[in-house]
């Protein structure tokens, strides 16, 4: 589908949504589309504040509280600190999505001419030629943010933030972290194939929570190590024996952590890096939850991805020389731990990547 159809039918749907739309909400809507909610960067504390103020103001219920905008972003209702998302979670994931968008102008113009079209077609219950008027006046005005309509409020009493749809996957995830890490440590690990955004994760995950995260991909074997009768191990490609020693026995009892990073370019292990752990500390990598490792985690999270999506992505991080060996080598061998050790049926939680 190409991206006037996307628009065309996006814009059908919110307003099936929300009949009682006036054409401002509309243009409201189409403006956070594009531009995100770059124009409300502010300082952390005073976004937080903000949310928890409008949360005990509106005390908003949603069935759903993520709606999608036409777009990389999309609307998240406060109706989620009900069920135990942190007011300071949600400002970080606010303060992470307010940044500038690129060609967002041109976005804005391309998503408007299709929702004039579409009042022309008699799609829409707005005049074509009052909406080219007020669109006029608006790109004259540089395209400001709008307020929602009287209208909208009283019928719909809106109580939302605007964040990337990328972090709002992830909703379940922080969901449960601000319910329990609140009372204890958590050691949490993020497992999957290659691509499928382990990193990106638990990037986000330490962007927002501050969190000591270990990789994976610093325990990959030695080359003494590498014999035909290790890689025919399931999940035998990475030396789970050195990261159970320097990096899980010690977390558990929650002392420091001194472990040995391996470097691909020398192939040599570097000299002992110290850390501290932190109430959240993420394991992610491919191999983590070997079943010599996993019953050190808390709580386990796998991320899911078609076929198709990991090869374009691999493709495009890697480039070809480098993607083949992922077809042909390492794909394979994580599909056979995957199947052989119930990988996935084993985590707690599934996360599917777009």
């Amino acid at each position: 589908m190409n991206r006037t159809q996307t628009t065309k039918e996006w814009l059908l749907t919110h307003l099936r949504q929300y009949p009682q739309a006036q054409l401002g909400d509309v243009l409201k809507a189409l403006h956070q589309s594009a531009f995100g909610c770059e124009h409300l960067l502010t300082d952390l504390p005073q976004s937080v504040a903000r949310i928890q103020e409008e949360f005990d103001r509106a005390s908003p219920v949603s069935e759903a509280p993520v709606q999608p905008l036409d777009g990389a972003f999309c609307r998240i209702d406060l109706s989620v600190l009900q069920h135990g998302l942190h007011a300071q979670t949600l400002g970080k994931l606010f303060f992470l999505s307010a940044q500038p968008q690129e060609n967002a102008v041109r976005d804005l113009e391309e998503k408007l001419t299709v929702l004039i079209q579409l009042c022309r077609d008699r799609f829409l219950p707005f005049d074509a030629d009052a909406a080219k008027t007020e669109i006029a006046k608006w790109k004259a005005a540089a395209y400001p943010a709008r307020r929602h309509s009287a209208a909208f409020h009283a019928a719909y009493k809106p109580a939302y933030r605007v964040i990337k749809k990328e972090f709002a996957d992830l909703l379940p995830l922080f969901l449960h972290i601000d319910k329990n890490v609140r009372d204890k440590r958590m050691i949490l690990v993020v497992e999957g194939g290659s691509a499928s955004g382990k990193s990106t994760c638990a990037d986000l995950l330490n962007a927002v929570y501050g969190c000591t995260v270990l990789h994976m991909d610093d325990f990959f074997l030695q080359p003494h190590q590498r014999t035909p009768e290790r890689f025919a191990e399931p999940g035998g490609n990475v030396d789970r024996e050195r990261f159970l020693s320097e990096v899980l026995l010690p977390l558990s009892k929650n002392e420091p952590i001194k472990y040995r990073r391996f470097d691909c370019r020398t192939q040599t292990v570097l000299p002992a890096t110290t850390v501290f752990p932190t109430p959240l500390t993420v394991v992610e990598g491919t191999y983590c939850m070997h079943p010599l490792l996993s019953p050190f985690y808390d709580f386990s999270v796998f991320m899911e991805i078609d076929s198709e999506t990991q090869k374009q992505r691999i493709l495009k991080r890697n480039g070809e020389t480098w993607a083949q060996r992922f077809f042909n080598e390492w794909i394979p061998m994580e599909q056979v731990y995957f199947e052989k050790m119930n990988v996935k049926e084993r985590c707690d939680l599934l996360l599917s990547t777009h």
